[in-house]
C-alpha cells in the first residue's frame, strides 16, 4: 500500500481518533518492545515490532541523512501488518507515509489533552519537511490556530509552509527562534542535535512538543525549558532510554529520574496536568504500538481486502 493510499484512506483525525482509541481499551506503552537501532554506512535501520489486540506489525525503517543532498526522502521504509493469531502477512504499507501520518497524530493528541479546548493557539512551527506539513494538518484536526510562525533552516520550505497554512485558513508568517516568546503552542518537527529556542523565553501555560530525535544524545529543547516544565511522555522507560531532550538535563544534574509528570495514557485516561505552573513539554521519541494502531486503522479503512 503506497503513500497515496495511506493518505487517502485516514485523515489525521482519524488517526488521532485510533491512537486514543487504543490506550483507552488499556493498553500499556511500558511493556511494548523496544526499539532496535543498528548503524550502517548509509545511516541507521530501525526494527519496531509490537503486537496489540488481534494484530501484530513490524516496521523497518531507514535514517538516512545523504538522501536530502539526492533529493530523496529522509526516512524511508515497509511495514508488514500481520494476523495476531496466525502471524500471517495482511498488508504491506509504505512506512515512510505510515510514520508520517502516526508521528503528528501523536503530537495532536497530547496537544488535545495538554491545551484549552476552543482557545485559537498561537503556534510557532520549527521545520518545514514533511513531519512539519504532517504536524500542521494533524494540529488543525484537534484545534483551531490563530497564526502560526514557521522557524525553519531551509527559507524556501519555512515559506512554502507558511504559504499551505494561509491556504488551510490560517494566518502564518516565517519568523526565528525568539518567537516563542509570544507562542501558546511550539511545536518541533527538526533533525536538530542541539536545542533550537532559549527555554526562558517560553511562556508559562505554553505547550511545547518535540518529536525530532530519539538519540540519547540529541535534543531540540534545553535545559532550561525541562526544568520548568511540566513533562510528558509516551512510556517512562522509552523516555528514560532514547530521549536526549531528557537525558542531558538529568546527566547535567538539573533534574531527577523523577521529573517526568505523566504519560500520553495517563493524560487519555483524564489524568490532571502535574508539575509545576510552568510550560508543558510533551516529548516523543516514536514506538511501535502508534505504527501498529495506525497501520490497523489504515487496514479497516481499506475495508480489510488490502492485496499484500
Amino acid at each position: 500500500m503506497g503513500a497515496e493510499d495511506i493518505g487517502g484512506l485516514l485523515t489525521p483525525a482519524d488517526a488521532v481518533e485510533a491512537l486514543a482509541a487504543v490506550l483507552g481499551q488499556g493498553l500499556d506503552p511500558e511493556s511494548c518492545p523496544h526499539r532496535t537501532s543498528v548503524d550502517v554506512p548509509a545511516g541507521e535501520l530501525l526494527l519496531m515490532p509490537a503486537a496489540a489486540g488481534g494484530y501484530a506489525g513490524v516496521k523497518i525503517a531507514g535514517v538516512a541523512p545523504g538522501n536530502a543532498a539526492r533529493g530523496l526522502p529522509r526516512i524511508t521504509g515497509s511495514y508488514l501488518l500481520l494476523d495476531g493469531t496466525t502471524l500471517e502477512p495482511l498488508a504491506l504499507m509504505d512506512g515512510a507515509a505510515l510514520t508520517a501520518l502516526r508521528t503528528p497524530a501523536v503530537s495532536a493528541l497530547a496537544v488535545s489533552r495538554l491545551t484549552e479546548p476552543g482557545r485559537p493557539l498561537r503556534t510557532v512551527l520549527f521545520g518545514s519537511g514533511p513531519q512539519a506539513h504532517g504536524h500542521l494538518e494533524a494540529l488543525l484536526a484537534v484545534r483551531e490556530l490563530a497564526e502560526v510562525v514557521v522557524v525553519a533552516r531551509n527559507a524556501a520550505g519555512g515559506a512554502a509552509l507558511a504559504a499551505r497554512a494561509r491556504a488551510l485558513g490560517v494566518p502564518a508568517t516565517t519568523g526565528t527562534p525568539a518567537d516563542v516568546a509570544g507562542a501558546d503552542l511550539v511545536v518541533c518537527c527538526t533533525t536538530a542535535r542541539e536545542p533550537l529556542f532559549d527555554g526562558r523565553l517560553v511562556p508559562d501555560g505554553a505547550t511545547v512538543v518535540a518529536v525530532g530525535s530519539h538519540e540519547p544524545d540529541a535534543r531540540e529543547t534545553d535545559t532550561a525549558l525541562v526544568r520548568r516544565a511540566a513533562v510528558y511522555v509516551e512510556s517512562r522507560t522509552a523516555a528514560l532510554r532514547e530521549a536526549g531532550d531528557l537525558l542531558i538535563p538529568e546527566a547535567e544534574g538539573a533534574i531527577g529520574p523523577g521529573h517526568v509528570a505523566g504519560t500520553l495514557a495517563d493524560l487519555v485516561r483524564g489524568l490532571p496536568y502535574g508539575g509545576p505552573a510552568g510550560p508543558r513539554l510533551f516529548k516523543s521519541v516514536g514506538m511501535a504500538w502508534e505504527d501498529l494502531a495506525v497501520a490497523v486503522a489504515v487496514y479497516l479503512a481499506a475495508g480489510a481486502s488490502v492485496e499484500t
